[in-house]
């Protein structure tokens, strides 16, 4: 098949929405599919064999890392001479809007990702969207991209219900992938831990983008647990901020690769803020790496862990609900084998390569669908 995927982010950036499109890519490249991506910003002109086409892109105010595409003859151009047979809509927004109406003016099918709460995310940022109404706004035009989709594919539960309450329709499932030769219990290190816990303390970490749609100055009420020592991993906007908060915490910066394996499986306890989160990539990251998690009980975390059993759930509605369970977890070296055990187990099954197969039976499914309303 030939497939254009159409994304608000790739690489350079290291976010959810990059990581997905880029294993996708490799996938469909390793089974012999053929792709072509369509991305904002700067950035590279090829990843693994297929061409990426950049378009023009605004920094997105208040959040400068993140290039928003700006719409253009660019895209349809792009489409026209791939001649796709499906067109892959990753987390559409802004770029996606215009990978959309140049598809429906080819007549090709598209399937959209539903990845990021938009909405959610603008909550965190009033300075940058200037308006109160900005929640209910983007929620219309999230519901109208997703309604003018030909499938829709939702990473859990939680966001299929939101969708679903805005009326779009033919919500499919599709959870992501683990690379599970990556994140192993196995990238233990005990020089790692000796440096970051060197009193013998517990290590509790946090790793994402420290951001404020991540509620990371939550990791506060866990900075005075007895006998813990936090660890952040990754950066952002607030990272400064951040650090002033926590002086007695270990910051690593960004990390990528085996630096970024050896950190989640040397970690004794996981743990995760945000409440926005449609999926939550890195809980999985930390299950498949062998250490307990201790996240929301909200939205994609509430899909990936069974509390109890694969891991523990907190309320963020709770004030003492966070810091509670990971000073539990602190305390008790068994819970946490358990925890981690069946969280190991349970992730066994989820890598990329059976995730992505799955999407494209959705492609060639639309695929087909098109070909029956032609006929």
């Amino acid at each position: 098949m030939r497939i254009c995927v159409v994304t608000e982010s790739f690489l350079p950036q290291v976010n959810g929405v990059a990581n997905s499109v880029r294993h996708v890519v490799d996938r469909l490249g390793a089974t012999g599919h053929q792709a072509l991506v369509v991305a904002p910003g700067p950035g590279p002109r090829e990843y693994a064999g297929a061409e990426v086409v950049r378009v023009r892109s605004l920094a997105l105010p208040g959040y400068q890392e993140f290039p928003l595409g700006l719409p253009g003859s660019a895209v349809e151009r792009a489409m026209a001479r791939f001649a796709p047979d499906v067109v892959h809509l990753a987390s559409p927004v802004a770029l996606g809007v215009t990978g959309q109406r140049a598809a429906r003016r080819l007549g090709v099918p598209t399937v959209a990702v539903y990845q990021t709460d938009v909405a959610g995310f603008a909550r965190h940022y009033p300075h940058a969207f200037m308006t109160g109404h900005a929640e209910r706004v983007m929620t219309r035009w999230l519901a109208r991209i997703h309604r003018r989709a030909d499938r829709n594919l939702v990473p859990s539960r939680a966001s299929h219900d939101q969708l679903a309450a805005l009326g779009v329709t033919d919500l499919h499932l599709w959870r992501r992938g683990v690379s599970l030769d990556l994140f192993d219990p196995r990238r233990r290190s005990p020089q790692l831990r000796r440096r970051w816990a060197d009193e013998g303390q517990v290590l509790v970490g946090y790793v994402g983008r420290l951001a404020a749609e991540k509620q990371v100055h939550r990791l506060a009420e866990l900075a005075d647990l007895p006998g813990v020592r936090l660890v952040v991993v990754g950066d952002g906007p607030v990272r400064g901020q951040l650090q002033r908060m926590l002086p007695g915490a270990v910051f690593t910066g960004m990390l990528r690769g085996e630096e970024l394996a050896a950190a989640f499986a040397s970690l004794d306890v996981f743990v995760h803020t945000g409440e926005n989160e449609t999926f939550c990539q890195t809980v999985q990251e930390a299950q498949a790496s062998g250490v307990a998690v201790v996240a929301p009980g909200v939205g994609g975390p509430a899909d990936l862990v069974e509390h109890g059993r694969t891991g523990l759930l907190h309320d963020p509605a709770e004030p003492d609900s966070l810091r509670d369970l990971v000073s539990w977890a602190s305390r008790e070296p068994a819970l946490r084998m358990h925890l981690a055990a069946n969280a190991r187990q349970a992730v066994a099954g989820r890598t990329w390569a059976a995730v992505v197969d799955e999407l494209v039976g959705h492609y060639r499914e639309v695929c087909g669908q098109d070909v029956a309303r032609a006929a």
